[in-house]
């Protein structure tokens, strides 16, 4: 007989639960650990994390679950398809990338983690200082002259 997969109830910072299978919620070491202290009952509250994002975060972990078992029981690789389906996960706007890098930080889900600031790598990778600070909406605090002096200090990674 089957015995049903232990659920865990996540409770995001605007008050919105949602309830995971444990083989979900472990994929963050975060909660993992609470489990594992005995510090989790039936809620657990995630104050860092609002629903909007802990749903996204969900989806991933759900899809990386599944992408294992499949794995496991195929005994194929269907890494390319989960590769894609990351690719696709983390087209979005600039906001929800860098609120799902916090929660992936916050929650120690390093696959999340690795995936959302390598996203954010390949939006620098190439770029000018200044086609970056447009990409991120950042003002250029230098003065010509403080900029000349930063150049000149690091002209070794410009070789």
């Amino acid at each position: 007989m089957a015995t049903t997969p232990k659920k865990f109830t996540l409770k995001s910072s605007d008050g919105e639960t949602f309830e995971v299978e444990e083989s979900v919620a472990v994929e963050s070491q975060t909660i993992k650990h609470m489990i594992e202290d005995d510090c989790a009952d039936n809620e657990i509250p995630l104050p860092n994390v609002t629903s909007k994002i802990l749903a996204k975060v969900i989806e991933y972990c759900r899809k990386h679950v599944e992408s294992d078992a499949e794995k496991d029981k195929l005994a194929t690789s269907s890494d390319e398809s989960l590769k894609t389906w990351d690719a696709d996960f983390v087209k979005v706007d600039q906001n929800t990338l860098f609120d799902l890098i916090l929660a992936a930080n916050y929650l120690n889900i390093k696959g999340l983690l690795d995936l959302t600031c390598q996203t954010v790598a390949d939006m620098i990778k190439g770029k000018t200082p200044e086609e970056i600070r447009k990409t991120f909406n950042i003002k250029n605090d230098f003065t010509p002259e403080e900029e000349e002096e930063v150049r000149r200090e690091n002209q070794w990674a410009f070789e």
